[in-house]
């Protein structure tokens, strides 16, 4: 009975875990089409059509003072073309307009395009504006002039484009931002140099301007992760959009760096050089996050210059891809607890991804190789189970028999364990032994990048999204016919009849009706997870057949 208990208990506590993501886990609000509409392929635009665009963006930005701050000139947009990315650098602001991934698809269809990860406008902000002793959201907007029209790096393998702005202050800002056909890692030097008379004092801001990065679809899982970081003193703090709604947000120490990000896509910002710094993260409406990174007052002589030196990272939350980067950008990809579990076993999954293509084969492997590791543990567990079980009507009579004595009942008990050799809760130790290993590869699954639009088989496409069989017509709020998630309820029904159970029927009807709530649980739950809890349970039925044929 007491074995059963546990085996109860750690079910149901599964159920409540999962269920709340399920339950308590609000999807990702759908963004109009027309964001995506405004977000063309600015490479391929027409030199006056940008020019029109960035005067409507000019003309619609107000400065402190309630009047219009309108330039004097129309700022461009600089177009850059590298191996990896294309992107587009507004000289107003002197920050980055665009950043499309062209190893990643807005959504699974081929012909979505590429990936774009930012989704602001220059009204609301853009990422790597830059601003010295006047605070962002204070600072008037400037103007750059750029050193070249384009930028490709076909031939040359790396380029820098060099913005130049003169401030109204007498400072003038010179911005240098180094592309590479390497990686997705920019570099940025800014430069302020005194043009007046007297010494000026102040403190440099490098900020960040987000929006979603599923603000053009793409990402199929209910469950991706929007908000910022920040690694501060060598350690990891994470903020939800939804947690900046009430205040903002802010720390002060030693900064490793300063992000946007989810589960799939990063953008971050790092200081270079030592020092404190603040990392402000704020709220502009329901959606953009602002993201300050704030270094310590300087002075700056007249004729004088100062240098701020960054490194910024816009693209895939992939551990390889950001461990080869380096400034500890990797601990962006965080399983929490299980985090020393989950990384040798995204490796593994890696490992095996590169000799067979495909991620779902992958998954059927790991979870065969976990289920090899654990088979002397659960052999022995399911055969402490059947033993338990075969010993239940002689249990009941020993409570029946001293129901009036529980100590002597309790000693009767221990006999009957020590003369069969069996342990009352060895049942349930190989289970609680895997909950690790199972909660880690649930994180992996869920959250990393491999998955995002990996094919396995047949009607499943995209490993991360949920499992959907399209047969002709829509069925009421599931689109299509969950097949893999039906068979993974089923697989789990006829475990749960092959499994030894207690002899209460209470308890035989709540472990018969699990199966039930863990397929409805399971229904937008990504299909590569689904898969796998799928293979497990096959896996299980099988050793359970074999201990039911040898303690039989």
């Amino acid at each position: 009975m007491e074995t059963q208990r546990i085996f109860l208990a750690i079910f149901l506590s599964l159920a409540i875990l999962l269920g709340y993501q399920y339950f308590f886990v609000a999807p990702l609000p759908v963004v109009p089409n027309n964001i995506e509409n405004q977000q063309q392929d600015i490479v391929a635009q027409a030199p006056d059509k940008l020019a029109e665009k960035a005067i409507v963006s000019a003309a619609a930005i107000i400065n402190a003072g309630g009047e219009s701050a309108a330039p004097a000139r129309v700022g461009r947009d600089i177009a850059i073309d590298t191996a990896l990315y294309q992107a587009v650098v507004s000289e107003t602001r002197g920050a980055l307009k665009s950043f499309r991934l062209k190893d990643y698809r807005e959504t699974i269809d081929k012909d979505s395009g590429d990936k774009e990860l930012l989704h602001t406008s220059v009204a609301e902000g853009l990422p790597l504006d830059f601003s010295w002793g006047v605070e962002p959201a204070q600072a008037p907007v400037a103007i750059f002039e750029a050193d070249r029209e384009s930028i490709a790096t076909a031939k040359s393998g790396a380029a820098t484009l060099t913005l130049k702005s003169r401030q109204a202050s007498g400072l003038e800002i010179t911005k240098a931002i180094t592309f590479s056909d390497q990686d997705y890692l920019l570099k940025v030097s800014v430069d302020v140099y005194n043009t007046t008379d007297n010494p000026v004092q102040g403190a440099p801001y490098m900020t960040l301007t987000n929006r979603s990065f599923s603000g053009s679809g793409g990402v199929s899982s209910q469950y991706v992760f929007n908000g910022s970081a920040v690694l501060i003193d060598d350690m990891l703090e994470e903020i939800n959009v939804d947690d900046l709604k009430g205040a903002s947000k802010s720390f002060t120490g030693n900064v490793g760096w300063a992000a946007y990000e989810n589960n799939y896509f990063l953008c971050s910002v790092v200081p270079e050089g030592k020092g404190q710094h603040t990392a402000h993260f704020r709220l502009t409406g329901d959606d953009v996050v602002t993201t300050v990174l704030a270094g310590v007052a300087d002075l700056v002589q007249p004729g004088g210059h100062l240098q701020y030196n960054y490194s910024v990272y816009c693209g895939p939350k992939k551990l390889e891809t950001l461990k080869a980067v380096g400034f500890d950008l990797e601990r962006t990809v965080n399983f929490g607890w299980f985090d020393v579990v989950a990384k040798p076993t995204l490796y593994l999954m890696n490992f095996l991804y590169k000799y067979l293509g495909n991620y779902g084969v992958a998954i059927i492997l790991v979870t065969v190789i976990i289920k090899l590791a654990f088979w002397p543990l659960t052999v022995k567990g399911m055969k402490s189970m059947k033993t338990m079980q075969k010993l239940q009507p002689k249990m009941a009579k020993i409570r029946e028999k001293f129901k009036d004595d529980k100590q002597r009942q309790q000693q009767e008990m221990m006999k009957l364990y020590q003369t069969y050799k069996v342990n009352p809760v060895g049942g349930c130790l190989p289970m609680v032994a895997q909950i690790p290993v199972f909660f880690a590869l649930y994180k992996v699954l869920l959250q990393t990048i491999e998955l995002r639009h990996a094919p396995f088989m047949l009607w499943i496409h995209d490993l991360s999204a949920p499992d959907r069989l399209f047969i002709g017509f829509d069925i009421p709020m599931l689109g299509g016919l969950p097949v893999l998630t039906l068979l993974m309820g089923g697989s789990m029904f006829i475990q749960q009849k092959m499994t030894p159970s207690a002899g209460d029927p209470t308890q035989q009807k709540v472990m018969m009706f699990l199966p039930v709530v863990f397929t409805f649980m399971f229904l937008n739950f990504a299909s590569g997870l689904v898969l796998y809890w799928f293979i497990n349970n096959l896996l299980s039925i099988g050793q359970q057949y074999m201990i039911n044929r040898q303690v039989d």
